[in-house]
């Protein structure tokens, strides 16, 4: 995670933009989504503009994490295989926004944030992926991402995502 305007993870898998597209709006999503050891026993998508998602991890059997998490938002902006940017917050099951005070973690997290996603073109048939959050409104909310483990718990979703690409 990038310090600075806006917080920033980049990654590049080792597959062309289509198969990593794919593999984050259709249904392989449930095989990466969330840190490792966490399963996803929900991935909704209606992708077009407008359209909401709605995300469930769970964690290990046993861990403070071993329960249904979920979050949510809509799409704002679809351009295939190129860039998506959609809002994202904390939800129950059916996708209606938690204060984030009651799903879990700090209550100074941002309630809501638009989130951009780029899909580019990498040398030798790679796909560069980025995620951009917007700079938190305040040093509380800022604190609170970076102090939930966001960005470790990006990583290892995305350690998984590049194993399910690789089984490809």
């Amino acid at each position: 995670m990038k310090h600075g305007k806006r917080l920033v993870i980049e990654r590049i898998f080792n597959a062309p933009r289509s198969a990593v597209w794919r593999a984050w709006t259709g249904p392989d999503l449930r095989k990466w989504w969330g840190p490792e050891g966490f399963s996803a026993p929900l991935a909704s998508v209606d992708l077009r503009p407008g359209g909401r998602y709605v995300f469930a991890m769970h964690g290990p059997e046993g861990s403070d994490w071993d329960k249904d998490m979920y979050s949510a938002g809509v799409y704002k902006e679809i351009v295939p295989q190129t860039k998506l940017v959609v809002t994202d917050y904390f939800s129950d099951e059916k996708g209606e926004m938690l204060e984030p005070a009651n799903a879990g973690p700090d209550p100074d997290f941002p309630r809501v944030s638009t989130v951009t996603e780029l899909f580019e073109e990498a040398a030798g048939g790679k796909t560069k992926l980025t995620i951009m959050y917007p700079e938190p409104e305040t040093k509380k909310e800022r604190e609170a991402m970076v102090n939930s483990g966001m960005k470790e718990g990006w990583n290892s979703s995305l350690d998984k995502l590049k194993k399910t690409l690789e089984m490809k």
